[in-house]
């Protein structure tokens, strides 16, 4: 299984994902690239800016309208 296909697998339980949870469970950097790639399928995909001190990331998840 590719690593698309692992995050997809992973979103569709209902969890959010951030790039620092993906490398750590998938070993990808680049998370982005792959939410384009999940997104080209045809899945809608929830993005959410979050800030942790003065850090700013994107935390993914599937919309409620693409859950199976």
């Amino acid at each position: 299984m590719n690593q698309t296909e692992q995050i997809l697998n992973y979103l569709r339980t209902g969890q959010s994902l951030t790039p620092l949870e993906c490398l750590n469970r998938f070993q990808c950097f680049r998370l982005g690239a792959r939410i384009w790639d999940i997104k080209k399928m045809g899945y809608k995909v929830e993005t959410e800016l979050v800030r942790q001190g003065n850090k700013k990331f994107a935390s993914y998840k599937l919309s409620k309208e693409t859950l199976f």
